[in-house]
């Protein structure tokens, strides 16, 4: 599966799927969407300003809103348990041991899952809560955001995105878990752990050397 990318940053060439030589008119308007689409995110959740805010129902039956969460930093993860690319970080124990790290460190770590009813990673919260067991996943809770407003609020492209907030409530980064953009398991050792690195950054005090990066992996799968 060919992961989609969001065009806010420049590709690298390290990881990038194959392109073909003759694109179909299929091709170009499917392009052309998730350009747009891309362009709409621009004007949102922007580096540096305050993070977008939200209250959402987590799979265990609660209300969350961002507000409450002010004096903490906090990861979103958009994920989507179907997906090659996010079973490439939860298979391996990447992502769970990311969130069991930022967790015990104070971090607060949501799941966002944006798929629409009917589409590919829509879950219930009861589904949501026995996949996170049965992967040996520690997020701090799931938002479940069928509507997809927290998302499209936010410019997620992809699963998995992801945005980190810090304690006074800005956003400081937003991108791709890591720098190599395929769903073999035997490339996260080899690439840069930018959500990891970011993190300890932002806990050391010190600029983020890589705020904004290329998100990759399957599109979200919003309400049409």
């Amino acid at each position: 599966m060919t992961p989609t990318f969001s065009s806010d940053t420049q590709p690298s060439t390290e990881g990038s799927p194959a392109v073909s030589s003759g694109p179909t008119r299929r091709h170009l308007l499917i392009g052309a969407a998730l350009v747009a689409v891309a362009g709409q995110s621009q004007a949102q959740a922007q580096i540096d300003q305050a993070a977008p805010a939200f209250t959402a129902t987590t799979a265990d039956g609660k209300n969350l809103s961002l507000e409450s969460l002010r004096g903490k930093t906090v990861v979103l993860e958009w994920t989507n348990h179907d997906c090659p690319y996010v079973k490439k970080h939860y298979g391996s124990g990447n992502i769970p041991a990311l969130q069991k790290e930022a967790v015990s460190k104070g971090v607060v770590w949501l799941q966002v899952i944006s798929s629409a009813p009917g589409q590919q990673g829509f879950v219930d919260g009861a589904t949501a809560l026995k996949l996170n067991e049965q992967r040996g996943a520690t997020p701090s809770a799931t938002l479940l955001d069928a509507s997809g407003q927290i998302g499209k609020a936010y410019g997620a492209q992809t699963s998995p995105h992801l945005f980190i907030i810090n304690p006074q409530g800005v956003l400081v980064y937003k991108g791709g878990i890591d720098s190599i953009a395929t769903a073999k398991v035997e490339d996260i050792a080899k690439a840069e752990p930018y959500v990891k690195v970011a993190l300890t950054e932002l806990a050391a005090g010190k600029k983020i050397s890589h705020a904004s990066t290329r998100p990759y992996g399957c599109s979200i799968k919003y309400a049409s």
